[in-house]
C-alpha cells in the first residue's frame, strides 16, 4: 500500500500538511482557512472526506487557525494535548475534541500516527511520525534543535516534512531586532539551513526517497539557495521546497527498493489515478 503527502502551505503564515493512503487521510495541522484547505485539495485532486482526523502539533496561530471551521464542517475528531488546547484558546466542540500523549500510537485506520516531544516554544509541542504498514512519513517542523527523538524518528523515515526555517547569514543581516534573532536560532526556536543539512545528511536512511523542506522564512531565507544545497547532497533523495504561498504536488511514497523510490518520485497529482485520492 503506498501513501501519499502533499504540503497544503507551509510557513509563517500557515502550515498545514496531508498524509494518507488509497482510503483515509490526516492532515498535521490547519493553520489556513476552511476553504482555502478545500480549494487547494480539490486543486490536487484529493478528497477531504478522507481526511479522517487533525493533528495538532503546538498552539502557535500558523497551526491552528482553520482548525475550529474544518473540524466542526467535516466533523473531524482534533487530536490536541490538554495543554496546547489551553493555550491555542480554540473553541471546539467537546465530542471533538481527542487528547494524546507522547509515544502513544493512534490509529486512524490504515494509518498509525505517533507523536513524541519536540523543541519549541510552546506549551507542550510535538512532532509525528505517520506510519501505514511498513512505510514512514515524519513531519518535523518549529524544532530548536534536532533532538535524540528528532534523529531517531528521521532515520526511521521514507519521507519528511523537514524545516529549513532561515540562513544563518541572513538572518544576521536581516532586519529582525535582537531579541527575536536570539530565539529563532536558540534551542526553541527554528532549524536552520545548516542544521537541516547536517541532520538530512547524517541521518537519512538509504530509504528515503522523498524530502519536502518546510516552514522557510519569508525574510531570512531563500528557496533557491536551499534547494541548491540540499540539491548538492541528494544522493539520489527528491528534494523539494514546500512553499508558503501555495500547495505542493502530491507525492506517492512506496515500498522499499531502489526501482520504486524511482518510481514514486513521480507526483501522484501527475498519475492519471484520481480514484486512489
Amino acid at each position: 500500500m503506498s501513501m501519499f503527502i502533499a504540503s497544503l502551505n507551509s510557513g509563517s503564515n500557515g502550515n498545514c500538511y496531508y498524509i494518507g493512503n488509497e482510503h483515509e487521510a490526516v492532515l498535521v495541522d490547519a493553520g489556513i482557512s476552511c476553504r482555502e484547505t478545500e480549494r487547494r485539495m480539490l486543486r490536487l485532486g484529493l478528497n477531504i472526506r478522507k481526511v479522517k482526523a487533525i493533528f495538532v502539533s503546538h498552539e502557535h496561530s500558523d497551526h491552528i487557525s482553520g482548525i475550529p471551521v474544518l473540524a466542526k464542517k467535516y466533523r473531524l475528531p482534533v487530536y490536541i494535548t490538554p495543554p496546547t488546547l489551553t493555550n491555542g484558546r480554540l473553541n471546539l466542540e467537546e465530542e471533538l475534541v481527542q487528547s494524546f500523549a507522547a509515544f502513544q500510537t493512534i490509529s486512524i485506520g490504515d494509518l498509525n500516527v505517533t507523536p513524541f516531544p519536540k523543541e519549541h516554544d510552546a506549551g507542550n509541542p510535538h512532532s509525528f511520525i505517520v506510519t501505514c504498514r511498513d512505510i514512514n512519513v515524519g513531519v518535523f517542523t518549529d524544532i530548536g534543535i534536532a533532538c535524540e527523538h528528532v534523529v531517531t524518528h528521521f532515520s526511521q523515515c521514507h519521507a519528511a516534512f523537514l524545516e529549513a526555517n532561515y540562513d544563518d547569514e541572513m538572518l544576521d543581516n536581516g532586519g529582525y531586532p535582537y531579541h527575536l534573532k536570539r530565539r529563532i536560532r536558540g534551542g526553541q526556536g527554528h532549524l536552520s539551513n545548516k542544521q537541516a543539512l547536517e541532520l538530512f545528511t547524517a541521518h537519512r536512511p538509504p530509504f528515503m526517497s522523498h524530502l519536502l523542506l518546510s516552514h522557510l522564512s519569508k525574510n531570512n531565507n531563500d528557496p533557491q539557495l536551499v534547494q541548491e544545497i540540499f540539491d548538492a547532497c541528494a544522493a539520489g533523495v527528491y528534494v523539494t521546497v514546500a512553499s508558503r504561498y501555495k500547495e505542493s504536488a502530491v507525492y506517492q511514497i512506496g515500498a522499499v527498493n531502489s526501482m520504486e523510490n524511482q518510481q514514486h518520485r513521480i507526483p501522484a497529482s501527475m498519475v492519471q489515478q484520481p480514484s486512489l485520492f
